[in-house]
Order: structure tokens, then sequence, then C-alpha cells
């Protein structure tokens, strides 16, 4: 464990683990405090295909100081996905406002991929806006860079 300030919350024991149940309401609300929907039935079905540690390929962990969540990281070990080896994808990662810059966001970027490296596979991505500055900034600073992929969309209507 390490120390971790959360602006307002004063000094405390960060842990990040695996998320139980009994999370989801704070995950539910940290969600809803960055997007301003709260997606209830999503993240429990999350929690049955990622949850409390069901495959060493998946993984949804909290971070937590006393009895309060602080953050929550989702990612998986995607096989062969556009014909590039077996790497690391994290496609949920949101830290309370009030605990940002406090470490929070590293030190579960970093439990994930200690969980990826323990799957077997050395290389990690995300896919994240391109306007979502913040977002970037984050994860530059935590060494990542652009992939050699173009992401494409098209509308279905």
């Amino acid at each position: 464990m390490i120390r971790a300030e959360a602006q307002g919350a004063g000094p405390a024991e960060l842990r990040v683990r695996p998320v139980e149940a009994a999370d989801l309401g704070q995950v539910i609300a940290i969600d809803a405090e960055l997007t301003g929907l709260e997606k209830t039935d999503y993240y429990y079905e999350l929690f049955h295909r990622y949850g409390a540690g069901r495959t060493r390929q998946r993984l949804f962990l909290v971070a937590e100081s006393g009895d309060v969540i602080q953050g929550f990281i989702i990612g998986e070990v995607r096989d062969w996905e556009f014909g590039s080896a077996p790497c690391g994808w994290v496609f949920g990662l949101s830290v309370r406002a009030s605990a940002r810059l406090a470490g929070v966001g590293a030190r579960m970027l970093k439990a994930v991929c200690d969980g990826f490296r323990h799957a077997g596979v050395n290389k990690v991505r995300t896919l994240l806006a391109r306007d979502n500055g913040l977002v970037l900034s984050f994860f530059r600073s935590q060494g990542m860079m652009a992939a050699p992929f173009i992401p494409l969309e098209k509308d279905l209507d």
C-alpha cells in the first residue's frame, strides 16, 4: 500500500484490489459524476463478466482509501485483434474529482498492467476521444504514446 492524499480527504491508505459487488454503487456514482449518466445495468453486467477475479485475462479493479472507492479501472487481454499479438486493453478508467492528482490513476494503471504481465502479455493499449485532453495527458504521463492503428467508424442510420 502507499500513502496518498486525495484533495479534501486528508492522508489515507490507498489499496488497489478486485471489485466486489458492494463497490458497485460507488463505481456507478464515480462514473455518473464524470458523464452525467447513471449506468447501473452496464456496471452490473461488467461486474458479472469482469468482477471478482473471474479470469486472469479480465480485470475490474478499484482503488479504495478507508471505505471510500476513489476510482476504478477495467481492462482485458485481447488475442490477435487486428492481427496483433495478444495485448492488454484498458477500456474504463475513472477517478473521483476530489481524488485526482493524488496518484490514484497511476496506481490503478500499474496494477492492471501487472495483471496483464501475469497473463503473459507485454503491451497495453487504450482508446480515447481525441478531445479528452485530461485523459490523454494522464496516459501520456504514464509512458503511453500513439499506436500504429487508425480508428474508423460509420453511422448505421
